[in-house]
């Protein structure tokens, strides 16, 4: 699995877009998007990657959420590759797939596993690609710092379904991801949570 954030060159406010393929971008790979952005110059970064031979580089959409700077660019893209687009909000337009939790879908050549994690928006999901260790978090306020939030209930059992996977890196949907010591800071943050949970 290849992972590049392709919204470093952002002219406006957007959030992080990765674009997932596989290591050898064979015929079986789906090219994959987390989140869309509003930036136009993300159509123009795409532009600098190969989907592999006989593909379209963008045959999957996943959304993390349906807020604007992750969502804004989404007829944009749909107009110039016609991918599946997948989210979990059923009052999106636009979507083709409504998520629901636990459901794994393929994205370049692993596996995400769909959690929902409401808190940030009540569509908020995260995405787990267990094999590889990588979790990519949207929104989702999974690093917690300080006990003065409280919880719902279905965060929490997100923050447990997370907690129990061996986890390397975590992308989030603003700002660098995190590369080291993932799990204890998740750990950490999943006591503060379940002290506070309402």
């Amino acid at each position: 699995m290849r992972i590049t954030n392709i919204s470093t060159h952002e002219t406006t406010y957007t959030c992080n877009v990765y674009y997932i393929r596989g290591d050898w971008n064979s015929l079986d790979n789906v090219n994959t998007l987390i989140d869309v952005g509003r930036d136009k110059e993300i159509l123009n970064s795409l532009l600098l990657y190969s989907g592999g031979v006989g593909k379209c580089r963008v045959e999957q959409v996943i959304l993390t959420h349906s807020h604007f700077d992750h969502a804004g660019l989404l007829n944009s893209i749909r107009q110039e590759f016609n991918p599946r687009v997948c989210a979990f909000s059923p009052f999106l337009a636009g979507v083709d797939h409504y998520l629901s939790d636990r459901e794994v879908l393929q994205a370049g050549d692993g596996k995400l596993e769909v959690i929902y994690t409401p808190g940030h928006s009540n569509d908020s999901v995260c995405l787990l690609a267990a094999e590889e260790g990588v979790l990519f978090a949207g929104d989702a306020p999974i690093i917690v710092r300080s006990g003065d939030e409280t919880y719902e209930k279905g965060f929490l059992t997100a923050m447990e379904r997370i907690c129990a996977h061996e986890i390397k890196t975590v992308y989030f949907g603003h700002g660098n991801p995190m590369t080291e010591r993932c799990n204890e800071h998740l750990q950490d943050s999943l006591r503060i949570v379940r002290q506070n949970v309402r």
